[in-house]
C-alpha cells in the first residue's frame, strides 16, 4: 500500500481532500484486497468478472449488454471480461432465441462452484475496505454511496 502523505502536505495539496481523489483512493485498496483475497482463496478473477458472474448467476440467460448494464460497465468491453470467463469454462454463451444478434450467457458447473465458493471471501473484505469506520458509519457510507451514484445513473458509462 502506498506511504501517507509527508505531515502538512494534505494542507498544501487540495487534491487529497477532494472526493474524486479519495474515492480512487478507495478504489485502489478495494481492488488491493480483492486481489489479495481471490489470490489467497485461489482464484483467478478480477472484481469484474466477479461481478459479471454474480449478474449472470442473478439472471441466468441475460445477454451481454444486460450484464453491462447490470454491472455498470462499459458495454463495448464486456464481451472481452465475458471472452475470459469462457475461456475459463465458467460461463457459456448462446445465440438468443429471441434475438438473433444477443449473446445469452450461463454459468457453468463450474462457474456456479467459483461463485459460491469465492462469495464467502468477497464478503469477508467489504468489511476490511471500510474497516475505519464503525458498523453505523459503513451503513451510512454506503447508504450515501448508493445515492451519490443513482444521482448518475443513466450518465456516461
Amino acid at each position: 500500500m502506498a506511504r501517507r502523505p509527508e505531515e502538512g502536505m494534505e494542507e498544501r495539496m487540495e487534491i487529497l481532500g477532494m472526493p474524486g481523489h479519495l474515492i480512487r483512493r478507495l478504489h485502489q485498496i478495494s481492488a488491493h484486497l480483492f486481489q489479495v483475497g481471490a489470490k489467497a482463496a485461489g482464484r483467478d478473477l478480477t472484481p469484474v468478472q466477479f461481478a459479471a458472474l454474480n449478474a449472470v448467476r442473478a439472471a441466468p440467460g441475460i445477454d451481454q449488454a444486460g450484464i453491462a448494464a447490470a454491472i455498470a460497465y462499459d458495454r463495448a468491453t464486456i464481451g472481452g471480461v465475458i471472452d475470459r470467463l469462457e475461456q475459463k469454462g465458467l460461463v457459456t454463451r448462446q445465440v438468443s432465441r429471441r434475438d438473433r444478434r444477443a449473446r445469452e450467457v450461463r454459468l457453468t458447473g463450474a462457474g456456479e462452484a467459483a461463485h459460491a465458493g469465492f462469495l464467502p471471501a468477497v464478503r469477508g473484505f467489504q468489511s476490511e475496505i471500510l474497516s475505519g469506520l464503525d458498523a453505523a458509519e459503513r451503513e451510512q457510507f454506503i447508504a450515501l454511496l448508493r445515492k451519490a451514484a443513482a444521482a448518475h445513473e443513466g450518465g456516461a458509462d
